[in-house]
């Protein structure tokens, strides 16, 4: 009996993996909002987990189901690892709060609202001033696609290399969203790391795997002179470690253990 072979995967097909599917909206906008605050709010607790705090810098936003012009976001000074569901603010086009009881900052509102105008496709946009992302961003370059996990970001990220201070202006947030083009990520020169995804689980996972990117890349320069891999190497590493249900997966094994460990989160 001839033994047929399975044809070889061309460059240009999906890798193909392990993962069940999870849903990618929920049954109607309600649910969908609903959901959409608890990823959010839950995402800041991981942040915190990982040490992405830095005083009352960093945000993180999605937009809203039924109001795409406007976006949840974190209220001003309060620390990632007491957010709640319920403290997220709720914010219009012109940076006004629709709901909630605090206030936010001007860059957040400048940046985020930027790129959630020019991305339509974008539903979360995390942004936060991390060590090792901010030691990278020294360096005035793109990440190497020197390990597997890297390459979630080979030839999908960009270097904003204009530094004007806080972004307190409409047109530096316009310039940051025209330079990330249709790229997921943004290494922002002396100011740290910017991260966009399909839901909240992309964005923030694609932060987390940007900020150890960069810290493997700033042990291994250190060390010596890490191997580069070859465009096919890193073609199929971003097929497999930039796969969105690999994020969504990978991040909600934490958003498990918050759930439980900080079950205060979903108030």
């Amino acid at each position: 009996m001839t033994v047929q072979q399975k044809p070889r995967r061309t460059a240009d097909e999906p890798e193909m993996l392990d993962l069940p599917d999870l849903p990618a909206s929920r049954e109607s906008v309600e649910a969908e909002r609903a959901h959409r605050k608890r990823q959010l709010a839950i995402a800041f607790r991981i942040f915190a987990r990982y040490r992405f705090d830095e005083g009352i810098a960093g945000h993180l936003t999605a937009r809203d189901p039924e109001f795409p012009d406007r976006f949840w976001v974190n209220p001003y000074a309060v620390h990632f690892s007491r957010i709640k569901v319920s403290d997220l603010l709720l914010i219009d086009e012109l940076g006004h709060v629709i709901e909630g009881e605090r206030r936010t900052n001007k860059a957040a509102f400048w940046i985020h609202s930027s790129v959630h105008h020019a991305r339509p496709d974008v539903v979360a946009v995390a942004h936060a001033h991390t060590i090792h992302g901010r030691a990278f961003a020294t360096l005035n370059k793109l990440l190497d696609p020197i390990v597997q996990e890297s390459c979630a970001f080979y030839r999908d990220h960009v270097l904003f290399d204009a530094y004007q201070g806080l972004v307190l202006e409409r047109t530096e947030g316009q310039a940051i969203a025209k330079k990330l083009g249709d790229k997921r990520a943004a290494i922002l020169r002396h100011h740290g790391l910017l991260t966009v995804g399909r839901s909240v689980e992309e964005a923030a996972w694609w932060f987390i795997a940007m900020d150890r990117a960069c810290q493997m890349q700033l042990l291994a320069d250190a060390a010596g002179g890490p191997r580069v891999m070859t465009d096919e190497e890193a073609a199929v590493a971003h097929r497999q470690f930039g796969n969105a249900g690999m994020a969504r997966h990978s991040f909600q094994v934490l958003a498990d253990l918050v759930a439980e460990q900080e079950p205060d989160v979903l108030d």
